[in-house]
């Protein structure tokens, strides 16, 4: 392991080091206070302090906090294609990614339920610069993705990288998890980045791509949220990248991003897991190959996107219709402008668009993959 030291989550001998720490900082113990409120102190560092592994933590404290969260903030998580999968067998799960440690818990917290084998997630440096996030992100089975550098660093990185995950996947039997892109999705277009597909298949060395990645056991995911508890935050992004400008982040944007997403409302949740992929090896160059995986991807990920009232809302408001009507009540359409009113100035009409359209967007590609096209 010591080749992987700059990027791998903690091994069990420094779990029970780490918590050590974590009952003694500040922020941390205020997680575990939300995490167990009719617990004192005392009571709730025996628990943290009697995990001895990863998976102790996660059984005993992380579940717990997803639990407290989905009761607080949300009117239920449901799934799909898990039943069909097997519980001894590790899993390259790609998901479209909307919320920064959400998404990653919340797989867990099923994969848990379902006694399917808990993954280990990428997760970019930039999320993890402070101390104790860092360890926490190590906590919960996070390995660390390197950003930015020169064109070598960044291939030596992703090779390293590719190899980690391969070997998580093969020798320690441990499923993975990825997102389909760099950073979450903004404006709800779930798109596969080719990027992603490349740096996984650099461990392929001369062994056939397609037969590699095969082995991976790749996984298509799509998980949905009623309400995008961030939706408020990315729409100054969208608005900098529609008027072609740099959109520069504040200095705690993506902490705070990871606060509203645990504590903001977010209504129903639902989480797909399709079928393992079956690539075929069509003689085709590698780009051409990996391009067909994107398509795939893409198209399963969005076609399996749970379509929530809003989504449908949205839609019909963007496009001055009532298309969708019988998707959606006057209640549910209330409550959606009452949460638009509350979020941004509807005198913009940028604004107003670009947050109506991240809830559309899932429909209008639900309704282009429907649609007949001619071959």
């Amino acid at each position: 392991m010591s080749s992987y030291n700059d990027i791998r989550f903690f091994n069990d001998p420094e779990v029970i080091v780490a918590l050590k720490s974590a009952v003694r900082h500040p922020m941390i113990k205020e997680l575990f206070k939300y995490t167990f409120p009719d617990k004192d102190q005392e009571e709730i560092k025996k628990i943290v302090l009697k995990c001895e592994s990863i998976d102790d933590f996660q059984r005993e404290v992380i579940s717990k906090t997803v639990e407290r969260i989905l009761e607080d903030t949300s009117a239920g998580l449901t799934t799909s294609g898990f039943d069909d999968l097997d519980s001894n067998t590790s899993y390259l799960y790609i998901s479209n990614h909307r919320d920064i440690v959400l998404d990653t818990c919340l797989l867990n917290y099923k994969l848990f339920e379902y006694d399917l084998i808990r993954t280990a997630n990428a997760i970019g440096d930039n999320l993890v610069t402070r101390p104790f996030v860092n360890a926490l992100s190590k906590l919960t089975r996070n390995f660390t993705v390197k950003r930015g550098g020169t064109p070598r660093e960044t291939l030596v990185s992703s090779k390293k990288l590719s190899q980690y995950i391969e070997k998580l996947l093969k020798e320690d039997k441990r499923s993975v998890w990825i997102a389909q892109r760099q950073g979450r999705t903004k404006d709800g277009n779930d798109l596969t980045e080719q990027g992603v597909l490349k740096m996984i298949a650099l461990a392929a060395g001369k062994r056939p791509v397609a037969d590699y990645l095969n082995s991976l056991r790749i996984i298509p995911v799509s998980i949905s949220y009623e309400y995008d508890p961030t939706d408020l935050l990315k729409v100054p992004e969208l608005l900098a990248k529609q008027a072609d400008e740099e959109y520069i982040k504040s200095e705690n944007e993506d902490f705070n991003s990871i606060l509203k997403g645990a504590l903001g409302q977010k209504k129903h949740i639902h989480i797909h897991a399709g079928k393992p992929l079956d690539i075929k090896d069509t003689g085709e160059p590698t780009n051409a190959l990996l391009q067909d995986v994107v398509d795939h991807l893409d198209t399963t990920i969005q076609k399996n996107y749970h379509l929530w009232p809003t989504n449908y809302i949205a839609h019909d408001l963007l496009n001055d219709a009532k298309e969708h009507r019988t998707h959606y009540t006057d209640k549910d359409l209330a409550q959606f402008e009452r949460r638009l009113r509350l979020r941004v100035d509807v005198s913009d009409k940028d604004a107003v668009n670009s947050y109506l359209s991240m809830y559309a967007r899932p429909v209008t590609n639900k309704l282009f993959i429907e649609q007949p096209h001619e071959a």
